[in-house]
Order: C-alpha cells, then sequence, then structure tokens
C-alpha cells in the first residue's frame, strides 16, 4: 500500500480540526488514500504497531462494500442507495458500481466530515442522480427527514440502505435501537448491506481485537468497539438475511468470504477475521 502523504495546515479545509484524527480519513489513509494529517498517521501508526496486518481490516471491509453492491445492482430491481458514513472518495464508490447496471440508480451519500463532503461533492458535482449530504448518521431522523434524501428517494419502493462500518462507532447499547429507526423507515423488500468490527469470541482473534479496541477507544477517536456475534446481530432485528456464501447458512459472515470473488487460496490474517457482514432484506 502506498504511504498516504501527510496534509500540510494550509491545506486543511474549513470546519477541519487538523489536531483531531477523523475516522474517516483514517480508514481512508489505510486504503492509500493521500488526504490524512499527522493526527491520523499517528492513530494508523499506533494500530499498525499493535496489529501490523490492521489493514485487512479496512481492505476486507471495502471489499464485501464492491461485492454487495454489486450483486444487489445486478440481481435486483432497485435503483436507490442510502450510503451511511460514505467515508472518503475512493476508486469503486457505490454509485460507481451501481451505475455500471443502470446509468439512472440514485444515490445519495450522508457523512458529516468537513473532508468527506469537500471532496465528495466535487466529485459528485456532474452526476444528477447522486447527491452527498452532512448529517449525523447516528439520529436517523436527520438522515431520513432531510430534504435532498426526500427528493431523491422515493420510501413507496425498496430502498438499499449502507451501514458499513459505522455503527462500531458508536459507544454503548444504542446501536440495536439506531438500526430498529432505519429499518422501520424502509419499504417491505428494501436491503440493509451492513458491517462491524467483530469480536470472534476466540481467545487469539479476541486478543487481536481487543488492542485494536483498547487504540481506538482510549486514544483521541475515543470510538471503535469490536462485538461478539449476539451483539452484532441485534442490530439486524427485522431482517431476513441472506447467504453470504454457498456453504454457509443464512447470516453474518467474515467480511472476506462473503461472496468472495474466486477460491482463498491464502487464509485470512487474524485481523481481516475481526469484521463481519450481513445483506438482509426486509420483509
Amino acid at each position: 500500500m502506498a504511504e498516504p502523504t501527510t496534509k500540510s495546515p494550509s491545506q486543511v479545509p474549513v470546519g477541519v480540526d487538523p489536531s483531531r484524527p477523523s475516522i474517516a480519513r483514517v480508514y481512508g489513509g489505510f486504503l492509500g488514500s493521500k488526504d490524512v494529517y499527522e493526527v491520523d498517521r499517528q492513530v494508523m501508526e499506533r494500530i499498525s504497531t499493535a496489529v501490523p496486518e490492521a489493514v485487512d481490516i479496512a481492505r476486507g471491509n471495502r471489499g464485501f462494500l464492491n461485492r454487495a453492491c454489486r450483486f444487489l445492482a445486478r440481481q435486483t430491481d432497485i435503483a436507490q442507495y442510502i450510503d451511511c458514513g460514505s467515508g472518503l472518495p475512493t476508486a469503486e464508490n457505490t454509485h460507481q458500481i451501481v451505475q455500471r447496471v443502470n446509468e439512472q440508480a440514485r444515490v445519495v451519500y450522508i457523512d458529516n466530515d468537513p473532508v468527506v463532503l469537500a471532496h465528495g461533492r466535487a466529485l459528485l458535482e456532474e452526476n444528477e442522480y447522486v447527491g452527498m449530504i452532512s448529517a449525523d448518521i447516528f439520529e436517523p431522523s436527520q438522515v431520513l427527514e432531510h430534504a435532498v434524501v426526500r427528493k431523491q428517494i422515493d420510501f413507496t419502493e425498496p430502498v438499499v440502505l449502507l451501514h458499513v462500518g459505522t455503527m462500531h462507532h458508536l459507544t454503548g447499547d444504542g446501536g440495536a435501537a439506531v438500526m430498529r429507526e432505519y429499518i422501520d423507515a424502509l419499504p417491505s423488500g428494501s436491503y440493509v448491506v451492513f458491517s462491524h468490527f467483530f469480536d470472534p469470541e476466540v481467545p487469539e482473534l479476541t486478543a487481536v481485537a481487543k488492542r485494536i479496541e483498547g487504540i481506538l477507544v482510549n486514544g483521541p477517536m475515543g470510538a471503535g468497539q469490536f462485538r461478539t456475534r449476539d451483539e452484532v446481530m441485534e442490530m439486524l432485528d427485522g431482517l431476513e438475511l441472506i447467504k453470504p456464501n454457498p456453504l454457509s447458512e443464512p447470516g453474518l459472515a467474515v467480511c472476506g468470504q462473503w461472496w468472495p470473488d474466486g477460491p482463498e487460496l491464502k487464509p485470512l490474517s487474524a485481523a481481516a477475521q475481526c469484521i463481519v457482514g450481513a445483506v438482509g432484506r426486509k420483509p
């Protein structure tokens, strides 16, 4: 992975505090983004020192997002997507994937990081079917009642809601209630794409999860909770989860094993096994 380039103070957009790390920038940095500041690099270095293969979490999560979007674009007739906590634009963004199948598919990205908003709006300004808004994704009413969402998304028809790598940044026990509010608002036949940091409850893997969690939760970012299978499943109540691969029953799967693009010739690293994903349909 190419080294991210640290931004200088003169390159800081209005509204950005370069003394505080950003979840979106740290995640983007692990995916190769150059839009990181020194404080973000410090968090990345601490994580990488504790768990050298931690980059596999970001890569596994992004690969899952891409494959889930391809699946839904090709295998359903849904043409409207809400991508919560979309993060910094990279190659293969949600709208790029789904619009290859349907060039009129509508996508609304939601984030509240000024760097994400600045880059996203510049990228999307010539695409009439895509919007980006600033809102708190942990306050569903801010998202669901936003004027741009209401203009772009028809809630009388099925919707794809993406909460990919988001809810682990909400501390405490409120995640299930937040997701319940989103799911309740979706029309029947909608789909949810969801991923979350994972505590596999296997001693050697839990140790990896807890090392990363300690850096995230106890450091300047203050969030990044690895939850157990039961805790993650609470957030998906009310959905019919699809099979994550030919060999599994419907449910959660490690992101790297959710309908992979080919056979697994190399074993997944311990870190790669500490993030899970699911795609579920609302009956």
